[in-house]
């Protein structure tokens, strides 16, 4: 157990938490005191998270949630408040990646199925979890964009515009939210060693490799470093940090 506990008793809200940077942050928070709901489709890995966290001696609530879905947002969000009282934090990190096609080659169902989760779904869990923090004094937001937030990337053209929508998304936000105590942020990962990015590199070790050099570090980064950001962003230390995107990316978008 880690020995920092920023986090005693803070209810705290977690979307993709099945596994990579969703698990780990829900981890990560978990380890300083947190009381977390992990969130996923079902059968997607959060109630392993849950089972995780609560043999270590934590607290979690794992609940089946479809970013896509109102309903099931809000439904997720009442259940948070009605076992725990109320919510304090949230990172919205459920998303999904694009097929390596051309925006010419693209199918439109493709198109769609990325905004649906990718940008709807942050929309979603932002606006309510605005409305239930609000209602208790405040609390902090974190969105997962991506390097492909701040840069193009050949192929993923809709994967790259959803990431670029929930940084504008999450910086006028910020700017109606502040002043009533919620604050919000983003994270732009870069290359992380998650499942997602076994897909994405086609399951090979040339693929892999191909990942790992897109970053000047020299290797993939890892969902614990994304976790530490996470966790920084919705502490205390980050306290005068507003709209802000912070990349953590081995310097993949420097150049």
């Amino acid at each position: 157990m880690n020995q920092s506990q920023r986090f005693t008793d803070t209810v705290v809200f977690i979307t993709g938490a099945g596994g990579g940077i969703g698990r780990a942050t829900a981890l990560a928070f978990a380890a300083e005191g947190a009381r977390v709901a992990t969130t996923d489709l079902p059968g997607a890995g959060h109630q392993e998270t849950a089972r995780l966290i609560t043999e270590n001696g934590g607290t979690a609530l794992a609940l089946d949630c479809d970013v896509t879905d109102s309903h099931d947002v809000v439904s997720a969000l009442d259940q948070v408040v009605s076992t725990y009282g109320r919510l304090d934090a949230a990172f919205n990190n459920a998303g999904i990646e694009q097929s390596h096609d051309t925006i010419a080659e693209l199918d439109d169902a493709e198109w769609h199925r990325l905004l649906s989760v990718n940008l709807t779904g942050m929309y979603l869990c932002m606006k309510h979890e605005i409305r239930f923090m609000t209602a208790h004094g405040g609390g902090t937001i974190v969105n997962t964009s991506s390097g492909a937030g701040v840069m193009g990337i050949a192929g993923q053209a809709a994967y790259a515009a959803t990431k670029h929508a929930v940084i504008g998304l999450s910086k006028s936000a910020a700017l109606e939210s502040i002043s009533d105590g919620v604050r919000i942020n983003v994270v732009a990962p870069g290359v992380i060693d998650t499942q997602m990015i076994g897909r994405v590199s086609g399951g090979t070790e040339e693929g892999r490799q191909a990942m790992v050099d897109q970053e000047p570090i020299g290797r993939l980064g890892t969902p614990e470093e994304i976790a530490s950001a996470v966790l920084w962003l919705s502490a205390d230390e980050s306290a005068f940090a507003v709209g802000h995107t912070l990349i953590v990316d081995g310097g993949q978008t420097v150049g």
